[in-house]
């Protein structure tokens, strides 16, 4: 049964930084939006591949990390109120007679929107799964590709899997906080910062940190638990590690999903899109950031930025189609002073 869906003006499928951006893009024409995310925290690749890592391409910020540069963006979009959709994937987007989309999601949320604005950066992300068989049925149970809650992994046995700045960041966080941590990889190299696998090789060596090389090739249950984890070096020895909970880090799976039923043009896994509006092949509907594509595209945030900014224009002049579009400045504006709750500058 279809629930009475939302009915909005915009859409934005990602909360990346570009679809954050799009968001105040849209909110200074006074176009209020809802923002849908696969994700269960906002910020994008930004927050899940690189919170920490830092960023020295943003215009007049010499260097930001990601998670600075996700909050720093909500902070900028907080007078436009926009309402946030996350942990679920949009599954249909269908265009209605009267011109607006009907779009649905993976936790049946519907909205009726007379614009979208498609930012999901390389697609939806879905985290790479350990894969044996029957493991899903642990999944949030005691095996987990997110630590939502690190309170609940204390004092409690841990087996982390990743050689990348996850796997890493975790296992030094818990280190002193487990009963035992046990990391392992599939090789002895890591995709982490220097800094981090020092201090894992020291912990290592002091006993806090045991790291085995190798892969999980299967697992003894106990009362329907997971009781121990079977690991397989390169030499074919496997060893059994006692296990709680496991925490998955193996990377995030970039996926178009249903964004390629969508009857937009598409090339290479891109979306075609012009560069005066950077409007798709269907009226209505928009692509930012790097999940588009165009003759010089060029993958960088500021690039999208710009996307943006041009793509609230268009969608401006669409849905109102008789009203002319001014150009307009937030440092001399007081139609944009008062959309932002902020007071006119004095000059003397």
């Amino acid at each position: 049964m279809l629930h009475s869906p939302i009915q909005t003006d915009a859409v934005i499928i990602g909360a990346g930084p570009v679809g954050l951006f799009q968001v105040f893009e849209l909110g200074l024409l006074e176009i209020k939006a809802h923002v849908i995310d696969s994700l269960p925290e906002i910020g994008g690749q930004c927050i899940e591949l690189y919170p920490d890592k830092p960023i020295y391409d943003i215009p007049a910020i010499p260097v930001c990390t990601g998670r600075e540069l996700t909050n720093n963006l909500l902070k900028q979009i907080e007078p436009f109120g926009a309402q946030f959709h996350l942990g679920q994937e949009v599954t249909k987007l269908e265009p209605q007679p009267d011109g607006r989309f009907l779009i649905s999601t993976s936790l049946d949320q519907h909205f009726l929107s007379k614009t979208v604005f498609i930012a999901a950066g390389v697609g939806a992300f879905q985290p790479r799964t350990l894969n044996l068989d029957g493991i899903e049925a642990f999944d949030d149970k005691q095996i987990f590709y997110h630590v939502k809650n690190p309170e609940q992994f204390i004092n409690k046995k841990i087996v982390i899997c990743g050689g990348g700045d996850s796997a890493l960041d975790w296992s030094l966080y818990f280190a002193d906080k487990a009963s035992s941590l046990t990391l392992i990889h599939r090789r002895d190299e890591f995709k982490a910062s220097p800094k981090s696998i020092a201090k894992m090789r020291e912990l290592c060596a002091n006993h806090q940190i045991q790291l085995m090389i190798g892969q999980i090739t299967g697992y003894d249950l106990v009362q329907d638990r997971i009781s121990q984890v079977a690991v397989t070096d390169i030499e074919g020895n496997t060893k059994s590690i006692p296990v709680d909970d496991l925490l998955i880090f193996f990377g995030l799976s970039p996926k178009l999903g249903p964004i390629a039923d969508w009857d937009l043009e598409i090339q290479r896994k891109q979306i075609v899109v012009d560069t005066e509006k950077f409007q798709t092949s269907v009226p209505g509907i928009y692509a930012v950031g790097d999940i588009n594509i165009y003759p010089g595209k060029k993958k960088l945030i500021l690039s999208g930025f710009h996307e943006a900014a041009l793509a609230a224009f268009a969608a401006a002049q669409y849905l109102n189609p008789e009203k002319p579009i001014q150009l307009q400045y937030t440092t001399t504006s007081p139609k944009l002073h008062k959309v932002l709750g902020v007071k006119p500058p004095t000059f003397e």
